[in-house]
């Protein structure tokens, strides 16, 4: 009971992505049975027979997480079994010009020939990256069409229920995935920019606490996990291409789409991506004291402090309006506040001969890498916004009102001249 307690309370506070999950194993669930009805329902069963099971079988291996996937992987398997199927066909009327002894030979040399170029074809990368699928498909259709014509006489209408089943079963997938819940490949990949870019950010905000001013409580949980925060960013190269693939596939809805320039979210991933490599680099000297001559120390650290800190602000400000796909420009100020940190302290390296303090040299370097680094990935992410048209920031200008009651005239029998009250500033 207790542990049953405990599970029904962890149910309960199920974060957002558990929750898609759910959702999308009971929308497998319900096109499962949506297409078992061809079995169950009698005019169906009369129409399809046996091949019904290519629809259940449809819907096993091509329904999806996200719908850019099931569509891709559903445009494959319907392609390769309608161009497969034809071949097929074809391949079989051949054969039997061949007589009823060369007909098994030529039969089998069409097969070998077609899977041995069809899986050579496979180990190409562009080709393996959106059509593996597809050929392998491709394989198994045109060997069963063929085979199976063998015995079969009714090879064109074999060939066209397995067709009509796959198609049914991918418009099953394709439009419960639209319809119910929805989970697009590209709405993902856009939070999970934004969210490496606040992981980088948190570094950075915290490397000022935890190494510049040795605070005590930079050794506190919280702050471990926000300092390691970065080093989920540099495995994330696959799950990023891996996205990017699924929304090329997506019909565009509302902010993404087909014309959405995917390839630029890679690139932004990329120079995050090579930040992050910097700041894992940076993070080595993180146990290590600062160790500079006293006279440039303090000035040393207050130089690499402001370019932390503007580094993050400017990070957090790209990352913010990259989630509301606004132009970035609030980032611009941050941005030149570090540049000119940096240049400073190049000129402060240069001047006070700091360079043969190996220790203070390695990070001050690091420091300037990762401001240079950022530089290029506000570069990138406004590159970005131009091309998927983010909406500007609209500035709301100060205006002042200026309200004033009416003159009050009073006789003069009281002796109280008129008087005009001050004008009230209104903002």
């Amino acid at each position: 009971m207790v542990k049953a307690a405990e599970l029904a309370k962890k149910t309960m506070k199920l974060e957002k992505d558990e929750t898609k999950r759910i959702t999308h194993s009971l929308k497998v669930g319900f096109a499962l049975s949506l297409v078992s009805l061809i079995y169950y329902y009698q005019p169906l069963y009369n129409s399809f027979g046996v091949a019904g099971i290519w629809a259940v079988m449809t819907v096993v291996v091509v329904f999806e997480f996200y719908v850019g996937a099931t569509l891709s992987k559903g445009l494959n398997r319907g392609l390769a079994t309608l161009v497969a199927g034809a071949l097929g066909v074809g391949a079989h009327h051949l054969a039997g010009l061949s007589g009823k002894t060369g007909e098994p030979i030529m039969l089998g040399f069409f097969v070998f020939l077609q899977a041995t170029g069809s899986t050579f074809m496979r180990s190409f990368p562009r080709i393996k990256a959106k059509y593996d699928y597809g050929m392998l498909i491709f394989i198994l259709t045109f060997a069963l069409v063929s085979v199976s014509g063998f015995r079969e006489d009714e090879i064109l209408e074999f060939a066209n229920k397995r067709l009509a089943t796959v198609i049914i079963g991918g418009f099953a997938c394709l439009i419960t995935s639209v319809i119910v819940c929805p989970v697009w490949a590209g709405e993902d990949l856009h939070g999970l920019i934004a969210h490496n870019m606040e992981k980088l950010a948190n570094f950075l905000e915290g490397f000022e606490n935890g190494y510049l001013r040795e605070s005590e409580n930079s050794d506190s949980d919280k702050s471990k996990s926000l300092l390691q925060g970065y080093k989920s960013v540099l495995g994330s190269k696959s799950k990023e291409e891996s996205l990017a693939n699924f929304a090329s596939w997506e019909p565009r809805h509302g902010r993404f789409g087909f014309r959405h320039p995917w390839k630029q979210y890679l690139k932004i991933g990329d120079l995050i991506r090579q930040c992050a490599y910097r700041i894992e680099a940076l993070d080595s000297y993180l146990t290590t004291k600062f160790q500079a001559p006293p006279q440039v120390q303090t000035r040393l650290k207050e130089l690499c402090a402001e370019m932390s800190k503007e580094a993050a602000r400017a990070l957090k400000e790209l990352a913010s309006s990259h989630k509301t796909m606004t132009v970035p420009s609030s980032a611009t100020p941050h941005l030149e506040k570090s540049q000119t940190s940096a240049t400073a302290l190049k000129s402060l390296l240069n001047t006070t001969g700091l360079l043969t303090a190996v220790h203070a040299t390695t990070v001050t370097s690091l420091l300037l890498n990762i401001i240079d680094c950022t530089d290029e990935i506000a570069k990138s992410v406004n590159e970005l916004a131009s091309l998927a048209s983010f909406k500007k920031h609209v500035k709301c200008n100060e205006v002042v009102l200026t309200a004033s009651t009416l003159e009050v005239n009073v006789s003069p029998e009281n002796g109280t001249p008129p008087v005009r009250p001050n004008p009230a500033r209104v903002v």
